[in-house]
């Protein structure tokens, strides 16, 4: 699509000035207002609490998803494998992959139209009036104008991470759930992890004491993904690299966001973000263009630094660290530090827990295991690992997102979950350039974290949904 096409669709719908003309940058705009936009929520009152809302039950889930690149396809194929959805569409701006997503399909009951063609072909298929549910798994700059539109359109919204690039786009996403009534569900998949479940109702239960620090990260060498020609569809992840802060905090913040009840009887404060210079995604870039014409621009370009770490008070005088290395060459983690008053407990480099200075023994690493092992994953887990995605995440998700649809339940992750793990992201950025000063966090529920009931780690009222293996 060309540049003056974008604008004028961004015009048409309310999204000019949202840092989304123009993939890998914050618009100077914002970036001089973030200030003032991360006070925004302090005397704000809702229109309607999104928090604990519970939809119409749906039994039969009808499902439209668009982005069938990275994430798309293994989507399909783990909705596929739930009782009682209803894959109708299947939306891509290249034809051959909605045609290869729809072949996977082949063996199942689900025979979806296709959408493809233009880069607003998800619009079409969006108001169609025979879909409950839009699942959306596109490149970043094109969560938020996807989200809203599904709102408006009459369907709930489930999006990858992360759903917002700007605190624009955080609001603009709040302000559609709450008026239009539609849930919009940030896809956290680590929320869903066995072992941040398994932490999550230990801290329920009080086995940590007081949680008073935790600790998140996405620590994972792209590297040379980001630099494939054949990896993300024109180069978009690599560009979302011109910009320096916590550009993913989502997949580490979600679990320790929810072990802290945050927006549940806990909030963010304020933040402060320090990025490291860039060692590796310039050289790497510079290198390529000695070889090839093609990443000739990349070379002229400034990227973010390789580690960033930034660092989150809440309100009630918590801790939290989230940091993001994608260039340096070192092991995958997520980190997932949990710190209390009485036990301690970190999963990478291998899930552990402590109670005092050493580490539990494997047997009672075990016991603990057995004894606080979620729901979920009793009903769901070796399913989940069968069908797989991330070690059976996904599909714990996934299958958790349709049995609240169709019983009327609240769902894990609300609008306000979606809006404030992402903010962290542009405000981030915003604390590096200004070095490292702290910022406000905007309170996107208007207030209502004070009185907002806590995440329901049970499957009370559901837990019906069944599962084609």
């Amino acid at each position: 699509m060309k540049n003056n096409q974008r604008r004028e669709f961004l015009k048409s719908t309310g999204l000019v000035g949202l840092g989304l003309f123009g993939a890998g940058s914050t618009l100077a705009s914002e970036f001089e207002a973030l200030p003032l936009q991360a006070k925004k929520g302090v005397n704000r009152i809702q229109s309607f609490n999104m928090s604990g809302f519970a939809a119409p039950k749906i039994d039969t889930v009808r499902v439209g998803v668009v982005g069938l690149g990275m994430r798309g396809p293994g989507a399909v194929n783990r909705l596929s494998k739930i009782e009682n959805v209803e894959i109708k569409a299947l939306c891509d701006l290249l034809p051959e992959r909605a045609e290869k997503a729809k072949e996977q399909l082949k063996d199942t009951p689900h025979t979806p139209d296709l959408y493809s063609g233009n880069a607003f072909s998800w619009k079409e298929m969006m108001d169609r009036d025979d879909l409950d549910l839009i699942y959306i798994a596109t490149p970043w700059e094109w969560h938020t104008p996807m989200a809203v539109y599904a709102m408006e359109a009459g369907k709930h919204a489930a999006c990858e991470v992360p759903i917002a690039r700007t605190l624009d786009e955080c609001w603009q996403l709040v302000e559609t759930s709450e008026r239009t009534k539609k849930h919009c569900m940030q896809l956290e998949n680590c929320c869903y992890d066995f072992f941040e479940l398994m932490t999550l109702k230990m801290a329920r239960e009080g086995y940590f004491g007081e949680v008073l620090h935790v600790e998140g990260a996405y620590i994972h060498d792209l590297l040379s993904l980001n630099f494939s020609k054949e990896g993300y569809q024109d180069m978009w992840r690599l560009k979302e690299n011109y910009r320096d802060g916590n550009l993913y905090a989502t997949h580490g913040l979600g679990p320790i966001c929810q072990i802290l009840n945050i927006n549940r009887g806990d909030q963010m404060d304020f933040l402060t973000s320090t990025s490291s210079n860039d060692f590796s995604m310039h050289a790497e870039a510079v290198k390529l263009a000695e070889q090839d014409n093609f990443f000739a621009s990349f070379a002229e370009k400034k990227f973010r630094g390789n580690m960033n770490t930034s660092m989150v008070k809440t309100k009630k005088g918590k801790t939290i660290m989230i940091q993001h290395d994608v260039s340096s060459p070192r092991p995958y983690s997520r980190l997932h530090v949990v710190s209390g008053t009485e036990g301690f407990a970190q999963k990478y480099p291998e899930p552990k827990v402590s109670r005092g200075h050493g580490w539990l023994k494997d047997e009672e690493f075990k016991d603990l295991e057995t004894k606080y092992t979620p729901e979920i994953i009793q009903k769901v887990g070796e399913l989940a690992k069968q069908v797989g995605g991330h070690g059976g995440m996904d599909f714990m998700m996934d299958w958790r997102l349709i049995d609240c649809l169709r019983n009327g339940l609240p769902l894990d992750q609300d609008v306000y979950d979606a809006a404030l793990w992402s903010c962290v992201s542009p405000l981030s950025e915003w604390s590096v350039a200004n070095r490292s000063n702290s910022i406000d966090v905007p309170d996107f529920t208007g207030g209502n974290w004070k009185t907002n009931a806590p995440v329901n780690i049970t499957l009370a009222g559901g837990g019906n949904t069944g599962v084609r293996v």
